[in-house]
């Protein structure tokens, strides 16, 4: 079944993740920056790349650039009930979203060339529904990731979101790619990007507060501590150009996304 075509707004309402059994949808991007008006009030759409796509799935959403064959970024909510569920990796594999017309990456790309299929959002996230899961293994919500990196200190970064979740009881998550200047070039007969590093942005209200946290993890095997590997929200904007959790209103997205505070989420 075809995708249908949707406006795409960038709101309270889309950042929250959407019932299982819906089917994916599809928004061009619009390089006009034209908000939308919803119920009365303007919504700012989050920039992306010309000629990317944001897709739904049953718990993200992507916005995935066909000609880089990786993700813009990943956005999806957590909540402290979804971080764990009956569903397991077991029985899934890697696969293009076989509802979506666009290029994409295929295992052909990945084969032999030193490069791991990273999730951008993780499997063990999505233990709630197994659709949600199988969605995760789509090659449009990977990226490619240095191995060790990803299965050691980005490994502990996503551990550390699910723990964040249940201790605040919910949390959004952005994660997606540093393209920079694209220091490794391409992989397949794709010409799959390969990021310089990888991004991952946390935000929680807690007793009213609102409070955000980024994370940058080069793409190699370095040693990389959460801590060693902290910034404010803004400095991850800096270096991808996105607009991230622009859902918050202007008067306070500013400060929330220039803190950095270690002490509030335990990163010693």
């Amino acid at each position: 079944m075809m995708k249908r075509i949707i406006v795409y707004i960038l709101s309270v309402t889309l950042v929250s993740c959407v019932s299982v059994g819906r089917r994916p949808s599809i928004a061009k991007s619009s390089e006009s920056g034209t908000g939308t008006v919803v119920a009365g009030k303007p919504a700012r759409p989050t920039p992306i790349a010309v000629g990317s796509s944001v897709i739904e799935y049953s718990g993200f959403k992507v916005s995935y650039n066909a000609s880089r064959k990786i993700p813009d970024w990943v956005l999806y909510e957590l909540t402290a009930s979804q971080t764990d569920g009956p569903y397991s990796r077991k029985g899934k594999d890697f696969q293009p979203d076989p509802g979506l017309s666009l290029p994409q990456a295929n295992d052909g790309d990945y084969r032999r060339s030193g490069w791991s299929r990273g999730h951008m959002a993780p499997a063990a996230d999505f233990k709630w529904s197994d659709r949600a899961m199988t969605e995760t293994f789509y090659y449009t919500n990977i990226c490619p990731q240095n191995s060790t990196l990803n299965q050691k200190y980005w490994n502990t970064l996503e551990k550390k979101v699910r723990k964040c979740a249940m201790e605040f009881g919910k949390v959004w998550v952005v994660t997606g790619p540093v393209v920079g200047g694209n220091v490794y070039g391409t992989i397949g007969a794709g010409k799959v990007v390969v990021p310089d590093a990888l991004f991952k942005a946390m935000l929680a209200q807690v007793g009213g507060r609102w409070v955000s946290i980024g994370f940058i993890m080069a793409n190699n095997d370095d040693v990389q501590t959460m801590k060693s590997s902290a910034v404010s929200v803004n400095e991850i904007e800096l270096q991808t150009g996105q607009d991230l959790f622009d859902f918050l209103p202007d008067d306070i997205e500013e400060q929330v996304e220039s803190q950095l505070d270690y002490k509030f989420w335990k990163i010693y």
